[in-house]
């Protein structure tokens, strides 16, 4: 069974049920011109892709893959595994804004002497007494959070959280895409293959029909040499079309998290790329994409960070409490005759630190120009990414389509030489450049295919592929208002 629904559902449950409401979303301003299209100028559906984004290219046994590589990949299992860390660390970041409450039950039995008080009859003047005690308690610490340093420290770890469940999700759009990918490598490879194959058949045919022809005298000794030489060539493409498929297989085994050993079936043909183009709008890429919302909570989790070192700079209140009995009998600890109990408030602030208090509040200020800087990037990244792949798939289509008509018009420009060379209208060189064109158009056909298919795969990822932030976070209305503290400070 998936663990995604256990780490996106139990642990935000577990997380709000025992400390502060997610953060709100803080959108940085970038300084970026966001147009209303695309430069590609593609009008695709607005909103999010769906989840299940390859089952657009209608292939069932690409669809149990991709499922299968979700379900066993390692590097998969490896991102969940740091999400419940992070899940870990989050209840730990919020576990100090509750009262800290323990339970104690003790026992000493001790003897004293008293030395230098006289007893009459005694020869070494030493007087000794033993006694007995036990206790039961129950103790309470609690510090109040006077100035929200706790609550932003839990809020802190609530969006550190958040970040690698977007991480998470961007590691499950990686595999699925990584698994696309090598699904139309071994494909390509095959049909790479069955071609190499066909044509040392093709090869095997022509050279002996010049074979029979230079035995009767028609051709002259160099046509059965250039024949054999093509056969040949030929044949040697056929063991690197192997290697191909080999690597390919063995990689898309790793992927899915089988033993490398040719064991699995994979598909024969290169399929179809989907007509429609999942373009959206880039104003919807913040939030289309999970990198995204994972530098946004980071940021985020670095602005709780400073106003937790800020409010470091204040006094901390805390209570304590203890009650209990305690008697110098076991059977007098139910007895509330011997009942004791303690409170106190305790109220410190810091004076001399050194520095280190606001050497803290600097370092978080710089932790937040980090976190600013690198949305910035991941943005630009995100834009040009989708730029590309809409720019590509233009570039990839008219490619393709010349791509297929080469390779009609080779086939029929091959068959039409030898016809004519059968005839003796030709010479055979030009059957020779006619059968290289035809393959070299074929092969390229076929490698262009597999090229328009992974560039679908890239456009679906830039684009965010189906991931929805709600459960992750609601971004707010508007942008947060912008971190500033008037209050007169001391150097801590």
């Amino acid at each position: 069974m998936s663990r995604t629904p256990a780490i996106a559902l139990v642990g935000l449950v577990t997380l709000t049920a025992c400390t502060p409401s997610s953060p709100p979303a803080t959108q940085p301003e970038t300084g970026i011109e966001i147009p209303d299209q695309w430069s590609a100028n593609v009008a695709g559906p607005s909103g999010p892709l769906p989840e299940r984004w390859w089952e657009d290219f209608a292939a069932v046994a690409l669809t149990e893959a991709i499922d299968r590589a979700l379900e066993y990949n390692t590097d998969l299992l490896v991102a969940a595994a740091r999400v419940d860390q992070a899940a870990a660390q989050a209840r730990i970041a919020g576990a100090d804004l509750e009262p800290q409450v323990s339970a104690g039950l003790s026992g000493l039995r001790a003897k004293r002497n008293f030395v230098g008080f006289p007893i009459p009859g005694a020869e070494d003047n030493v007087l000794t007494t033993v006694s007995s005690n036990y206790g039961v308690s129950v103790d309470l610490s609690w510090e109040i959070d006077l100035w929200g340093r706790l609550s932003a420290q839990a809020r802190e770890g609530i969006a550190a959280f958040q970040a690698s469940q977007a991480d998470y999700e961007g590691m499950r759009l990686s595999i699925a895409g990584q698994t696309a990918k090598a699904w139309f490598a071994v494909a390509e490879a095959q049909v790479q293959l069955d071609l190499a194959e066909r044509t040392v058949t093709s090869r095997t045919r022509s050279a002996e029909q010049v074979r029979v022809r230079f035995e009767r005298g028609i051709r002259p000794p160099l046509d059965l040499r250039l024949a054999l030489a093509q056969l040949y060539a030929a044949q040697a493409a056929v063991p690197a079309r192997e290697r191909q498929l080999d690597f390919a297989s063995r990689q898309m085994e790793v992927l899915l998290g089988l033993y490398p050993g040719r064991s699995a079936v994979f598909p024969e043909q290169l399929i179809a790329t989907p007509a429609e183009i999942p373009a959206g709008l880039p104003a919807e890429l913040v939030s289309r994409r999970p990198d995204l919302v994972a530098a946004e909570r980071r940021l985020t989790a670095s602005q709780q960070r400073l106003k937790g070192a800020r409010a470091s700079l204040y006094p901390r209140l805390s209570l304590t409490a203890s009650g209990g009995t305690s008697s110098a009998g076991l059977t007098d600890l139910v007895d509330g005759n011997f009942s004791v109990w303690s409170l106190a408030g305790n109220l410190i602030g810091p004076l001399l630190q050194g520095g280190r208090l606001r050497a803290g509040v600097d370092f978080a200020e710089a932790g937040i120009d980090v976190e600013v800087a690198t949305y910035i990037g991941s943005a630009l990244r995100a834009y040009s990414e989708v730029e590309s792949t809409l720019a590509t798939e233009e570039f990839l289509s008219e490619r393709v389509s010349a791509l297929e008509q080469a390779t009609v018009q080779s086939r029929a420009a091959e068959a039409l030489a030898l016809d004519r060379y059968r005839n003796g209208l030709e010479r055979f060189i030009t059957v020779l450049d006619s059968q290289r064109r035809t393959f070299e158009a074929e092969s390229a056909w076929i490698a262009g295919r597999r090229e328009r298919l992974d560039n679908r795969v890239d456009l679906y990822l830039a684009l965010g592929g189906g991931f929805d932030p709600g459960p992750i976070y609601q971004p707010a209305a508007s942008t947060a208002p912008p971190m500033t503290d008037t209050s007169s400070e001391s150097d801590q």
